[in-house]
């Protein structure tokens, strides 16, 4: 028995019945659901625990995990046991952590950490966005002062039609993939991959998704309503006195934020003012204080360095709304911009993208098959022929710190920038290539990820990737109006320090035609649909100046590098893969040894032929063509004579099929003997007359010389 009965929301999406449930599963945590949509569960916890000594920061931790089980899979490997979270988890992780961070108080430090667990899986509602309905719930019920709910949904558009929740089978004819987040007050994160929809149709998905977030919203609130707990009251630590001498900083603190120079310049001209500040008004005690001092003493440079934070904040946005940025641009100007290509030799394309002091040095790579991204989850296994890495080196930021593998941010950016790339690439069947890019962030001063597109665009036009349309991306921020007679500050290509400080950073990348990649995230409450409107105004405005001038740089696509393969394809009768293989697979190693070429066959007959070097893969192409060609009716044939026979003669057209050209059909006129005519060994031309029900295959040779207008003389002379 439970030690209470469960209390349970339920809310009707897309015919599907979405129920979320409390009470009998982890009684233990600050809050717990269970969060089910079809045959698709997530469990969702959230707890709440006492600040660590010492910390200045919201340490809120967000894990999720797909358990194999829940799809009624093994892990793969020897060791039968989930590892580290794949890319897939760490991305909704991110998605998760994004929406729920800015709805807690200012300066609360409780460490509150969410898990959702993957518990079934039925291969068709995707679990990722109802992980962030189970955290939002769990918050909900917790005493955590969460100033949510926040509701999740996911957008499709099927034949130019929207849906909401859309299946998996229905995404697989989906042009839009939109994970939207929000409140009854507006929407607080979007991410989108977008096959170049125009922005006034993704204005109309995104208020169609909004409209279920706030349906879903409701029925949150409605279960916390019943079984939530009392919310935690939190207070300021820090006292009147710190804040009033901080307060007194703060026209020294503005001169050094304004300072002449490059961000680095200004940088050090912060970090000196404010140690100065804190020697001069937050002496340390000296050695023969007590312990009791020196803890007083920690705890009040604890809170000195929090106001200052805050101090800083709103500086950074009073000089913003007086009308001048911090490097002196206006609120529309976009940084200096310059666009190289071929910065690297070797490699199969690359390119140097910097705008302002952020900077991306991308290469691109052209594989085969072979170097497919596999990709095994709770779905079936699948394989990317496109995907991006980025990198984000401690020295971009002038910073030396611990060298890692990639985190979550790096994980994130790189996906962002993959995202509004793919939907320009060209078919496989035009492009059969698999693609690497690498974007290496060499300096960074905002908008990396950005950067990251751009350079990525420069580098396949470079590599001679025949994209269908020119991509730029850029990150639009806002300073939200805070008083009476106050306007919403809108900032083109913010800078870090506007990141960081400003309330607003939505990220959009695209075409002329459309949006391909959308991230949004708030330091705010949420944004109206208005406000989302003027964001995707501007942004489209100077996506095209910056499409412009990778044009100038790069009109066309380049041909493609001497250093990279070269990809022939063919297709042959899936009956004639087992003799293009041959025994024991004796047949393509020959062909592959003979001509240097690699040979990779699909289900289909499909044959894809790579090599680097001029002529191997054409050679190659030939030998295949050769072996698994089919013979036509009514084509001619250059042939060989295999035997002779008293009524004709039996020719080889291509390997390994011959026919029988009949004596009447060798010459116009009575042969009396083959052998008058023809030998073993003889090359001679030939037309297919007729293939029968048997695959039998009759020739004429009399017919081939009729139609090439060749002569018995001619023969003579050895032109056959």
């Amino acid at each position: 028995m439970p030690l209470s009965a469960p209390h349970r929301v339920e809310l009707e999406i897309a015919g599907r019945t979405l129920s979320i449930e409390t009470g009998q599963v982890a009684k233990q945590a600050g809050g717990a659901v269970l969060v089910q949509y079809g045959e698709t569960v997530v469990m969702g916890t959230a707890v709440r625990s006492d600040p660590r000594p010492g910390l200045d920061f919201f340490p809120l931790t967000v894990d999720y995990r797909e358990k194999l089980s829940s799809a009624g899979k093994f892990p793969g490997g020897f060791r039968k046991r989930e590892g580290a979270p794949n890319q897939k988890e760490i991305l909704t992780m991110r998605n998760i952590d994004r929406p729920i961070r800015p709805l807690f108080p200012p300066n609360y430090f409780d460490e509150v950490q969410i898990q959702c667990w993957v518990m079934a899986y039925d291969g068709q509602n995707e679990p990722d966005v109802l992980a962030g309905i189970a955290a939002s719930a769990a918050l909900a019920l917790s005493d955590a002062p969460f100033l949510g709910p926040v509701g999740n949904v996911r957008v499709g558009r099927v034949e130019g039609e929207l849906v909401v929740m859309p299946t998996a089978a229905q995404d697989a004819y989906s042009d839009l993939d939109m994970l939207l987040c929000g409140h009854e007050d507006g929407l607080n994160m979007i991410e989108v991959g977008a096959y170049e929809i125009p922005e006034d149709e993704m204005l109309k998905a995104i208020a169609f998704g909004f409209e279920h977030v706030k349906k879903i919203v409701a029925v949150i609130k409605d279960l916390a309503a019943k079984a939530g707990k009392p919310k935690v009251v939190i207070e300021d630590t820090i006292s009147a006195e710190i804040r009033a001498k901080v307060a007194e900083f703060g026209p020294a603190l503005k001169a050094a934020k304004t300072a002449e120079g490059s961000k680095l310049d200004r940088q050090v001209a912060v970090r000196d003012a404010k140690k100065k500040f804190k020697v001069d008004n937050f002496p340390r005690p000296d050695k023969t204080a007590g312990v009791g001092e020196h803890n007083d003493w920690d705890n009040t440079m604890k809170a000195a360095g929090v106001a200052l934070h805050d101090l800083e904040e709103d500086i950074t946005k009073e000089i913003i709304r007086s009308g001048s940025r911090t490097d002196g641009r206006g609120f529309d100007d976009l940084r200096a911009i310059e666009c190289h290509t071929a910065v690297l030799p070797r490699v199969h394309g690359s390119a140097l993208f910097q705008r302002g002091e952020t900077q991306s040095l991308v290469t691109a790579t052209l594989g085969t098959g072979r170097d497919e991204q596999a990709v095994d989850g709770l779905g079936e296994e699948y394989r990317e022929k496109f995907y991006l890495h980025y990198n984000f080196p401690p020295f971009s930021v002038g910073e030396a710190k611990r060298i890692t593998g990639p985190g979550r941010r790096e994980i994130g950016h790189g996906k962002l920038a993959e995202r509004a790339l793919l939907p320009v690439l060209p078919e496989i069947a035009d492009f059969p290539y698999t693609v690497r890019l690498v974007s290496d962030i060499t300096e960074s001063n905002g908008s990396s990820s950005m950067a990251s597109a751009c350079g990525g665009c420069l580098a396949l036009l470079d590599a001679g990737v025949p994209l269908k349309a020119t991509v730029a991306g850029i990150s639009i921020g806002m300073i939200q109006a805070e008083a009476p007679g106050q306007e919403d500050c809108y900032l083109t290509d913010i800078q870090g320090e506007e990141d960081h400080f400003g309330d607003m950073d939505f990220k959009v990348t695209g075409s002329r035609a459309g949006i391909t990649a959308i991230q949004l995230d708030l330091k705010i409450r949420g944004l109206t649909m208005d406000q989302i409107a003027k964001t995707f105004e501007l942004a489209k405005k100077n996506r095209v100046q910056i499409i412009e001038m990778i044009e100038k740089e790069v009109p066309k696509p380049k041909a493609l590098s001497m250093n990279a393969p070269r990809i022939l394809s063919t297709t042959i009768h899936p009956d004639k893969i087992g003799k293009l293989i041959g025994p024991g697979g004796k047949t393509i190693r020959a062909i592959q040894e003979n001509t240097g070429a690699t040979i990779e066959v699909d289900e289909d007959g499909t044959i894809y032929i790579s090599s680097v070097g001029g002529g191997k893969a054409e050679r190659a192409l030939e030998e295949v063509e050769k072996l698994c060609a089919e013979v036509k009716e009514g084509a001619i044939y250059n042939g060989r004579v295999t035997s002779v026979k008293d009524f004709g003669a039996f020719i080889e057209v291509i390997p390994g099929q011959d026919g029988l050209c009949h004596i009447s059909e060798l010459k116009d006129g009575f042969v009396d003997k083959v052998s008058e005519v023809l030998s073993v060994g003889d090359e001679v031309r030939v037309k297919v007359l007729l293939i029968d029900e048997q695959g039998r295959v009759k020739l004429s040779r009399k017919a081939a010389m009729r139609e090439e207008g060749v002569t018995e003389d001619d023969a003579a002379n050895g032109d056959t």
